[in-house]
């Protein structure tokens, strides 16, 4: 009870508001980064995953940590929706590939459907004009386990195929802010 109170008290610290994160019509600045699906390991190259349609790229805290779990099950619950509207998902986070390998194909979280890709040195957020915040000293998560990296601020943005965000969204809840995305990108489908 006391580390999924932690959690969630954690969750709670971590939902800070936007600082200066890219705006509707900013270009999205192209990146690279090792990443998971269903515990497996690949390159995730958003230049490819544009090719294919509007990619929502959705950065959180990190992994095992409250709001960052219903966020995750919230997208892996609803990527039937993302699909159907022409979207593919990526989560990015601070957290370690391996750390990624096992939140990504967790049946409570990701369950194998959404990828989640590692900033280890948050750059890529940085380059979202991100706030990246380190953890605090003793910070765990709801596996109990030592927070060894930075927090990249909860946001999430849709990038459209030609490389320009098409709506970014903080400031909300997990579950609200996949909603709201869902919404957005169905916008982007209908243009």
């Amino acid at each position: 009870m006391k580390v999924v109170l932690a959690g969630l008290v954690l969750s709670g610290a971590l939902a800070q508001p936007a600082f200066a994160a890219l705006k509707q019509g900013d270009k999205a600045p192209d990146f690279s980064a090792p990443a998971s699906l269903a515990g497996k390991e690949f390159n995730f190259a958003l230049k490819d995953a544009l090719k294919k349609g509007p990619v929502v790229v959705y950065f959180y805290p990190a992994a095992f940590t409250g709001g960052c779990n219903l966020q995750a099950h919230a997208f892996s619950e609803n990527s039937d929706k993302f699909t159907a509207a022409g979207a593919s998902i990526i989560g990015v986070s601070l957290d370690k590939i391996a750390t990624l390998n096992q939140f990504s194909a967790d049946p409570q979280y990701c369950a194998g459907k959404i990828p989640v890709a590692s900033d280890a040195d948050g750059k890529i957020a940085k380059s979202y004009d991100l706030q990246v915040r380190e953890a605090k000293p003793g910070a765990k998560n709801t596996r109990g386990d030592e927070i060894d990296h930075g927090f990249a601020e909860r946001t999430t943005f849709v990038v459209t195929p030609n490389g320009s965000v098409a709506a970014t969204i903080s400031n909300l809840s997990p579950a609200d802010n996949v909603a709201k995305t869902l919404e957005a990108v169905q916008q982007v489908k209908g243009r």
